[in-house]
Order: structure tokens, then C-alpha cells, then sequence
């Protein structure tokens, strides 16, 4: 399991006052109101960033970093990720998972045959859509639902699913 999430990327600067403009890649931007920091990835390392002040505008997140108060100082930041780590991410209800521990999982049928691989996850406005690669490599688009998705044990990485008639025609 990863220590660090991922919850936003820099897109550019805003004004001249040493913001920057984030996409939110996490699921409630909102959460930025409760953060006191973040992890900026610059490609060379990991610096952790007060948060002095959030904003928000259309879809994105308007950040200002404690002692950075100049566009020059920011200007470097441009398409860096922003990270928290897993203590300060947002608390899970029960049958919820960050998208970065199903990544990779094995899937299992509940016939008990191996089916192939967890490689992606679609988020649509009504469920998440999992993205498994067979075993013969084909992709195939299973719906986040529980008569679908039947468990998920982090643990043995494994995830149990059902193939619903005609899911796979």
C-alpha cells in the first residue's frame, strides 16, 4: 500500500501573490479547507508545504503557501502533484477504498477461477466503473456495485467479483 495520496495537481499560478491553481484528483475538494499541508512532488523531491489559505473557483482549488508570496517562487510548481499522507487522508466509510490500493489487485470470479488483473477505475456520475484486464489482455468494464464487486481483501490483494449475464458480451 502506497504511504502518500495523491490529491491534486498544480495547473499554473494565480495573480502575483504566490498562489497556484490545483485540480482536485480527490473525490471531495472541499477536504483542502481541513488540510494544514501537502507534500509537493518537484520531480527531485518531496517538500512539505504549509497551507496558509484555499479558495475555490469553478473546479479547481486556489492555494497559498505560508512564506511563499511571490508568482516567482511558484512559477516552478506548474503540473507538480500535491500528496498528503495516509494519516492526514480523508477517513474511508465501510466497502470504501483510495483507487490507488485496488490498482493492481487480482480478480477472482465467485466460482473461484482467476480472471484477470484491477487496472483502472472510471469515476461516472452514478458509480465507479472498474477497469480489470483479462488474462487473454482483453479490458473489461465491471460497475462498482455489491451485486457486482463482491469483496475486496487489501490484505490478500484479491478482489472477488460476480459476471452479471451479458456483461461480458
Amino acid at each position: 500500500m502506497e504511504d502518500i495520496l495523491r490529491v491534486g495537481v498544480i495547473t499554473k499560478t494565480h495573480g502575483i501573490r504566490g498562489e497556484v491553481k490545483v485540480f482536485p484528483t480527490t473525490d471531495d475538494p472541499k477536504r483542502f479547507k481541513k488540510l494544514k499541508s501537502v507534500l509537493l512532488d518537484t520531480g527531485r523531491e518531496r517538500r512539505k508545504m504549509e497551507i496558509e489559505q484555499v479558495r475555490f473557483q469553478k473546479n479547481l482549488v486556489i492555494l497559498k503557501f505560508k512564506g511563499i508570496d511571490n508568482i516567482n517562487d511558484v512559477e516552478a510548481f506548474k503540473q507538480c502533484d500535491l500528496y498528503v499522507t495516509r494519516k492526514n487522508a480523508v477517513k474511508l466509510e465501510e466497502n470504501e477504498n483510495f483507487i490507488v490500493d485496488l490498482i493492481g489487485l487480482k480478480v477472482v470470479t465467485d466460482e473461484g477461477e482467476e480472471f484477470g488483473t484491477m487496472k483502472d477505475v472510471m469515476l461516472t456520475g452514478a458509480n465507479d466503473v472498474y477497469v480489470i484486464e483479462t488474462l487473454d489482455g482483453e479490458e473489461v468494464l465491471f460497475p462498482a456495485i455489491p451485486s457486482c464487486i463482491l469483496d475486496v481483501d487489501l490484505d490478500e490483494e484479491v478482489m472477488t467479483v460476480h459476471i452479471m449475464p451479458g456483461l461480458l458480451d
